[in-house]
């Protein structure tokens, strides 16, 4: 370890993932370094929602895309985003003829 420096130090950070039904944040203190992947697996969130597939669904940080690999700072709140059920040009081009 560096001199001066903390191997215990934690973060407090959330994971917050919601359906058309419900939305789900899961307060976490975990290890400084911790990755945006390890941080959900430790939320539970996966175990809750077997639907997710981190591999296909984009994940952020208040609204901007992360990858996987980046590590959270205190006070973060990790997204989890839903897939597109249509793709946005499409909505908007249906909005448009239904007009």
């Amino acid at each position: 370890m560096e001199p001066g420096g903390n191997a215990s130090a934690a973060i407090a950070i959330r994971v917050a993932y919601a359906t058309r039904e419900e939305q789900v944040i899961v307060e976490l203190s975990v290890p400084d370094g911790t990755t945006i992947q390890e941080a959900i697996q430790r939320s539970g969130i996966l175990n809750r929602y077997p639907d997710i597939d981190l591999r296909r669904q984009g994940v952020g940080i208040f609204g901007e895309a992360r990858t996987l690999d980046y590590c959270p700072r205190t006070g973060d709140r990790i997204e989890i985003y839903r897939p597109l059920v249509l793709d946005p040009k499409e909505a908007r081009r249906k909005r448009k003829k239904s007009i």
